[in-house]
Parts: C-alpha cells; sequence; structure tokens
C-alpha cells in the first residue's frame, strides 16, 4: 500500500562560501545578484543527476518550480517534494526539503534518494545558459535542468495518466473546428467542444465500434461519461485535470 506521510528528507543549516566555486564559459551566464529573477518562476524539468562522476538519467516527471517569495514545489520522479530556496550571489540552497513517501512503479528508488541528497547538499552553484539550469555543490555533484514551458489547453496532445490508462487514450482540443477528438483508449473519439471560464462543454461522443480487453473498456467507460456535459478544467503547467459534474476527474498530461 502506499504511504502518504511527509518525511523530512533534509534539514539544511546555510553554510556561507568563502569564494566564488569556477569559471564562466563562454556564452553562459553564471546567475549573480539576480539569481532568484533568473531562475525562480519557472518550471524546471530535470534531465540528469551525476554523482561521483556517474549520471543518473531522471524520470520524465521530475521537476522543481521555486516561487517568487522563495517556496519550492517539485517532484522526485514519482514522489512530491517542497522545500525553501534561499539565495545569495551565484548559489541556492534549499532548506526544510520534505517528500511524500510513494511507491512507485517504473521509478527507481535511488534516484529520488540521488537526487533529494544532491538538492539538499547545501548551498549549489546556479548557472544559467539559455534555457539550461545547473546546480552545481561544493563536491562537484550537479543537477541538470531545462526550462518547460507550459501546454496550452488548445493544441496540446493531452495523454490520460488516471484513470489506470496505458498511454494509448487522449484528448485534443482543437479551437479552430470547435471540437476535441482523440482516443479513448479503444476507440477514436470526436465531439463538439466549446471552452469557456474555466468549464469545458462536451457534446455527444461519436466514437468508433471496436472491442478491446477489459482494462481499455473500463478506462473508455470513464471518458465516455465527460461528454454530453458540462466539465471543469484545471491547467497546472502541463497537467490537465477533468472534473465531470459529479465529482469524477480524468488526469492528463501534455505529450512530448
Amino acid at each position: 500500500m502506499d504511504k502518504q506521510r511527509l518525511v523530512a528528507l533534509a534539514a539544511l543549516t546555510l553554510l556561507p562560501l568563502t569564494a566564488a566555486c569556477g569559471s564562466e564559459k563562454a556564452g553562459s551566464d553564471t546567475v549573480g545578484v539576480g539569481a532568484s529573477a533568473s531562475v525562480a518562476g519557472a518550471h524546471w524539468a530535470v534531465d540528469d543527476v551525476t554523482v561521483d562522476g556517474k549520471r543518473n538519467a531522471a524520470p520524465g516527471n521530475a521537476y522543481l518550480r521555486i516561487a517568487d517569495g522563495g517556496r519550492v514545489e517539485g517532484n522526485l520522479g514519482c514522489n512530491n517534494f517542497g522545500a525553501e530556496a534561499s539565495f545569495e550571489d551565484s548559489r541556492v540552497t534549499f532548506d526544510k526539503l520534505q517528500a511524500t513517501e510513494m511507491a512507485c512503479e517504473g521509478v527507481p528508488a535511488d534516484f529520488e534518494q540521488t537526487l533529494a541528497r544532491t538538492l539538499a547538499d547545501g548551498d549549489l552553484t546556479t548557472e544559467v545558459d539559455g534555457d539550461k539550469l545547473t546546480l552545481t555543490t561544493a563536491d562537484g555533484d550537479r543537477v541538470a535542468l531545462t526550462k518547460q514551458e507550459a501546454a496550452p489547453l488548445k493544441g496540446t496532445k493531452w495523454t490520460v495518466t488516471s484513470p489506470d490508462s496505458d498511454g494509448n487514450a487522449h484528448l485534443t482540443f482543437d479551437e479552430k473546428a470547435g471540437q476535441v477528438s482523440g482516443s479513448l483508449g479503444c476507440n477514436k473519439v470526436r465531439a463538439k467542444a466549446t471552452v469557456s471560464d474555466g468549464r469545458i462543454t462536451l457534446g455527444t461522443a461519436s466514437t468508433t465500434r471496436m472491442m478491446c480487453d477489459t482494462s481499455l473498456m473500463n478506462t473508455e467507460k470513464t471518458l465516455l461519461a465527460l461528454f454530453d456535459g458540462t466539465v471543469k478544467y484545471e491547467l497546472d503547467h502541463r497537467n490537465l485535470t477533468l472534473t465531470s459534474e459529479n465529482g469524477d476527474s480524468v488526469k492528463a498530461t501534455a505529450a512530448e
């Protein structure tokens, strides 16, 4: 059974460095006094973590985002985490880092532990090069990240992640045509769609009529329940939640 309690991963002491680490590379910007302004407010997808010279590729869900007030939220690959960010010169420190403790299929627990330990390793030197951000510890371990733009509701292929889906179910909202189309996991679907004030009015679903295995048909049944009605939608960067009038939710993520 998944555990939902919060666990403290690190409680850091801010130790100021006596000298700056490293040197600037041509074409890059080692963040100075404006570190907070350069890093905060963006969604940074984690590309990989390198510890003791060994590079570990990140799962697709790993990211962090620093609000202007210094509050950090993100995902270690499976578990969500939160922390406080303190900026000084070209460095940032993540303090009081906490995360949920869940087991997720396909996400190695040791990657999450490696990422958490690296982020919690005292003062991290920050370097921005275009849409790339590198956080480097005093020992030379580093986290590589890429700035990721938010996905718009319309024109994005939204891959359904829940209810349980194998990745075949997806929806795309076409503003010009005023409709939504895609796959319910087994059958293709198309319907009128009108977007207004945080809600989407969906018309009658027109679908193909194939029969698939039970799990796909169960997902399809849940998705079909969204049609012929109005759903609330909530966008969170590259995540979409559709909530029906009876409170049932469908979650999706923007396809790469």
